[in-house]
């Protein structure tokens, strides 16, 4: 009775955190097709437009503050559903905001929220997958994955639905209607049962202190925030590259980055296994180095080579669930703390890093305008921009083969 009442309870905290990824990828991308209606509704300018998404960040960051904390004072099962919940309410909120600055706080807070679930489910992964830890995380992950490509879609397609009464649902329907989904992992969070610390681990947990004093922590952020920087620039800038560097349409550079995120959540579903045989820190190593590498040649090689581009994707996915399941392993007795420590660093490094982007493409554009002409300056600045993506994988890969040989050295890799 025991242990079906264990596998049962198992059964649960998958159902929270599987669930829990699929709504943070819908969360997180329903945005596209929204942002152009929000602009016109109200009169927004590109300015107010660009605070509007940049309290994405500022959520984040305020979330990062206080989430572990929140978790050792109540636990990380009511930090879950506080998270949860914070996103359903801010979807009523949006569909009642009347005013820029009513929008902007709805957004803020279910900024916040994302940022609460993002460091709350990597919690609960790393205390919930004990065996298989590479695999689990990366299974988790492919769920944020499979919901961030068909987000879009059904983002674009609620907002033409007809309402009842006469007209159409619009932005503030769908997104009433996408965020109450975060009340669904709320009722299984309920009624299962989740591991805490014991007494014991939380006397010996590591401290913010010892963190900053370990240089093995450093290069785990190192590492991480180069990754998640190319990670993140691709969904950004790759578009924008193939349209204005090949003169492709919009429809098919949009296919193209489709297909970097098929490649991006396959590789989540079925690479994990490799990370737990051969080790984390070595997988990291070596599916960066894959990326990076994919995106030079693309460059190198030109249009004809543009499906490498997509292809990076395979190296550039299991690099933030295996780091999860790298810190997990690392420091078992304080993983929330050295995962906020890790993910704090690695937000504000990942915004940096996309700002840096955009300033080296037009540096490089500058310095090229006046002997190589408009166009072809163009395309070297975009050129310049996209190498600096694939040179953040590699130094991830670098980042990575120093820890290596670190912890080779004392025989604690892992």
């Amino acid at each position: 009775m025991r242990k079906h009442t264990e596998r049962f309870n198992h059964l649960l905290l998958l159902l929270v955190v599987f669930g829990g990824f699929l709504v943070f990828g819908f969360s997180e991308n329903i945005k596209g097709p929204a942002i152009p209606r929000i602009q016109a509704d109200f009169g927004l300018d590109e300015g107010q437009l660009g605070v509007l998404l940049a309290l994405n960040s500022l959520g984040y960051l305020a979330a990062c503050t206080f989430t572990s904390a929140l978790s050792r004072r109540v636990g990380i099962k009511w930090t879950g559903i506080a998270a949860f919940a914070s996103m359903a309410i801010a979807g009523v909120l949006m569909h009642a905001a009347s005013g820029y600055a009513f929008l902007s706080a709805s957004y803020l807070l279910m900024y916040i929220g994302n940022g609460m679930l993002e460091i709350g489910l990597a919690i609960m992964a790393a205390r919930i997958f004990t065996r298989n830890t590479g695999t689990m995380m990366n299974m988790a992950h492919f769920f944020y994955g499979l919901s961030s490509i068909v987000a879009p879609i059904i983002a674009s397609a609620m907002i033409g639905w007809h309402a009842p009464g006469g007209g159409t649902l619009g932005w503030r329907g769908m997104y009433m209607i996408m965020l109450s989904l975060s009340v669904l992992p709320i009722l299984p969070s309920l009624w299962g049962k989740f591991p805490e610390e014991a007494p014991h681990e939380a006397e010996e947990r590591i401290s913010y202190r010892a963190l900053v004093r370990d240089p093995v922590a450093w290069l785990i952020v190192a590492l991480l925030s180069f990754g998640v920087i190319s990670e993140l620039a691709v969904g950004n800038w790759l578009v924008n590259f193939l349209e204005k560097a090949y003169g492709w349409s919009m429809g098919s550079a949009s296919g193209m980055l489709s297909v970097f995120f098929l490649f991006f959540t396959l590789a989540r579903l079925f690479l994990g296994p490799v990370t737990d045989r051969i080790g984390y820190t070595l997988s990291v190593m070596i599916f960066a180095a894959f990326s990076g590498l994919c995106s030079l040649a693309a460059i190198a090689i030109g249009e004809g080579g543009a499906i490498l581009f997509a292809i990076a994707g395979a190296g550039i996915a299991p690099i933030y669930p295996t780091v999860m399941a790298m810190i997990a392993k690392r420091y078992p007795r304080g993983t929330d703390t050295a995962i906020t420590f890790t993910v704090t660093l690695m937000g504000v490094a990942s915004v940096l890093g996309n700002l840096f982007i955009g300033y080296i493409i037009d540096v490089v554009r500058a310095l090229f305008e006046g002997s190589d002409g408009s166009d072809r300056s163009r395309i070297l600045g975009l050129e310049a921009g996209y190498a600096f993506i694939a040179l953040m994988a590699l130094l991830s890969a670098v980042c990575c083969a120093v820890l290596y040989v670190m912890l080779r050295k004392r025989g604690e890799v892992i």
